[in-house]
């Protein structure tokens, strides 16, 4: 089933097209990694399809429904949630408000009645999750003064606690050493499959470890699509990144 589908789309700043007649399909369950240049448009898409910008032309899909202009708080309450490549947390609080806060903004209606069984119930639900990123021991600790590692793995928490059906991930692994990386991966690949992850990332022995499918943006373009086999092989990737075979083998391997 196509979770999320692009047609078209397209962005322009003036005379510089950042996105251009992007056509992408993303597969339920799949792990889908968007990868290219500095300045390829990976970022600008990733804008697009969750509200922050609106494009110029084409239009976005989710869950059978189009979205192209709704609002981010709109298209986030459908069930898709997304990190930064910035690490966005609350910085001041507490590593655990942090997370009850994304867990309790789910609920919608709240009363009177309601109010003591939706906090007890958050409670559970944000301690649960603390578990689950190995940041249980560091619950009461302020969230601005977790080490980089931790911080970014506090950002997946907060897109996790939504209970989403999509999480975008930009560059989740930017700027950590290969430790730490190592652990960021490990925790994706232990998020279910009913949940699904579009990412942007760099390092090429990320996206192998994870990904199911692969897009290759290019001056804003799709310049190829497929499994990580079919795109190293695909000679316009081989022409336009390295100017020789690709051998994603000996690159992840370094």
């Amino acid at each position: 089933m196509i979770l999320l589908e692009t047609k078209g789309l397209t962005k322009r700043f003036g005379q510089l097209t950042a996105v251009q007649q992007v056509d992408l399909q993303v597969r339920a369950g799949d792990r889908h990694a968007i990868i290219g240049a500095n300045g390829a448009g990976k970022t600008s898409l990733f804008h697009l399809i969750t509200g922050r910008l609106p494009p110029t032309a084409g239009s976005v899909h989710f869950r059978g429904r189009e979205i192209t202009h709704l609002a981010p708080y709109a298209i986030a309450r459908m069930g898709l949630a997304r990190s930064f490549q910035i690490t966005n947390i609350f910085a001041r609080l507490s590593v655990r408000e942090n997370i009850r806060l994304a867990v309790q903004a789910r609920h919608r209606h709240w009363t009177i009645w309601s109010g003591r069984a939706i906090m007890a119930g958050t409670a559970d639900r944000a301690m649960a999750l603390l578990d689950r990123l190995n940041l249980k021991r560091a619950a009461d600790d302020i969230a601005g003064t977790l080490s980089y590692g931790d911080q970014r793995r506090l950002e997946i928490g907060l897109a996790l606690a939504t209970d989403p059906v999509l999480i975008l991930l930009d560059e989740p692994t930017a700027g950590m050493s290969q430790a730490a990386s190592h652990e960021i991966v490990d925790l994706l690949r232990q998020i279910p499959r009913n949940i699904t992850l579009l990412l942007i990332e760099h390092d090429i022995d990320v996206v192998l470890r994870l990904s199911d499918r692969i897009t290759v943006l290019h001056r804003g373009e799709v310049l190829a699509e497929g499994t990580p086999k079919d795109v190293e092989a695909d000679p316009r990737v081989q022409a336009a990144y390295f100017g020789a075979p690709l051998d994603f083998g000996s690159e992840a391997s370094e």
